[in-house]
């Protein structure tokens, strides 16, 4: 069971933290920025570590260590996700960003375009670039009841240079967890065009429960021969300084194809982060579903609070994550939203120009915190505006 210390988490004790999020900006700041949550992490993963440490077990993985992580992985999704993999056909590399760069480096060429559904991740950005990409953006639509694809725009923008599409499913930051319809729509976009996608579902636990996350490479063989899924425990279970992500190919074909790059750039993950990542997908459902509910009743709490005291601000409630995309265009402000609210609400947010060059008068929110510390967020921002 969750540690009764779940919800009893100080400002105080945030802040002593030495982490990215909590460590950037003063100590009068309260970070709402990078995607860690706040909370302790499962009982499972803390008892692995506590183990290893305790037996003073730094040495290297055991040669099957790597194995087991993917068979847990095979289980999870399995169970989870209704999909039917094969530990194979997994690759097991640090973070998810080292398989989309080596895959972007595999199947395309400088100059070729890539496909990528803004406002995005900015990794999805940096990638593009980095390997001297074009970048082939396709725009998600607002509209009433959230986000949605621009088939027709996505269609349009697709040329005989456009290689590969960079989905990224759930989506961040705008909380779409797509619908099976819409998903077909893209593989069928990605089968007539020829092109590879590269998957990133590394929030495929956190959607709400009047959905599910449908994993792209599970729509058929057809589509999943072309799909590399990338995942990890990270985000679900709060452990990304742990490092240790997966890589799954829809077909031996693909990851033959995709090994053609010295692997050995990656190195392995650290026996750390296997142990915690497959205790996580061993043994974390419990404290998993209790971690969903909480969110659940963050992001309730986000749109009230938002409605009745920030109409100005748009917002659609998300349907997975634990990331709130706000406009902020309304308020009309003489700076950035993050740069507003972090001088004026000491609210640390990401700033909404990072996502995309349409998007300056965004700002995402990270609502993965104690209903104390978010309740003290809002207020701050609330009185930040009408002051």
């Amino acid at each position: 069971m969750m540690d009764a210390s779940f919800l009893d988490i100080s400002l105080d004790r945030l802040r002593s933290k030495h982490g990215m999020k909590w460590s950037r900006y003063g100590d009068d700041v309260i970070g709402a920025w990078v995607a860690d949550m706040d909370f302790p992490v499962a009982p499972a993963i803390q008892q692995a570590i506590d183990e290893i440490q305790a037996d003073n077990e730094f040495g290297y993985p055991a040669l099957d260590a790597g194995m087991a992580v993917r068979e847990a992985f095979a289980d999870w999704v399995k169970r989870e996700h209704r999909w039917r993999i094969d530990p194979d056909d997994t690759l097991l590399l640090g973070d998810v960003l080292q398989a989309m760069h080596a895959a972007i480096m595999r199947f395309s060429e400088p100059g070729d375009g890539l496909i990528v559904q803004t406002p995005i991740y900015p990794p999805f950005l940096g990638a593009v670039s980095a390997n001297n990409r074009r970048l082939d953006e396709s725009p998600l639509i607002r509209e009433t009841n959230g986000y949605g694809i621009d088939f027709d725009q996505l269609r349009a923008v697709i040329d005989k240079r456009t290689k590969m599409l960079l989905l990224c499913n759930p989506h961040n930051p705008t909380g779409r967890a797509f619908s099976r319809k819409e998903l077909k729509k893209l593989a069928a976009i990605a089968l007539e065009h020829d092109l590879i996608v590269v998957s990133d579902e590394i929030h495929m636990d956190l959607v709400y429960p009047e959905l599910r996350h449908i994993p792209f490479a599970s729509l058929g063989p057809e589509i999943a021969a072309r799909t590399i899924t990338l995942s990890a425990a990270t985000k679900s279970f709060n452990i990304a300084g742990l490092r240790c992500a997966i890589a799954h190919f829809g077909s031996p074909e693909l990851r033959r194809e995709f090994s053609g790059i010295n692997l050995r750039l990656f190195g392995t993950p650290s026996i750390m982060g296997m142990a915690a990542t497959r205790a996580a997908w061993q043994s974390g459902k419990e404290w998993l579903s209790l971690v969903r509910d909480q969110l659940d009743e963050n992001r309730q709490r986000v749109e009230i609070f938002l409605s009745a005291n920030l109409p100005e601000i748009g917002f659609h409630m998300p349907e997975a994550t634990y990331l709130a995309w706000l406009d902020c265009t309304a308020i009309e402000l003489n700076e950035s939203p993050q740069e507003f609210f972090l001088s004026q609400a000491k609210v640390g947010l990401n700033p909404g120009s990072d996502f995309s060059s349409a998007t300056e008068k965004f700002a995402r929110l990270n609502f993965a915190t104690t209903p104390t510390v978010l309740n003290e967020i809002l207020n701050r921002m609330a009185y930040a505006v009408k002051r």
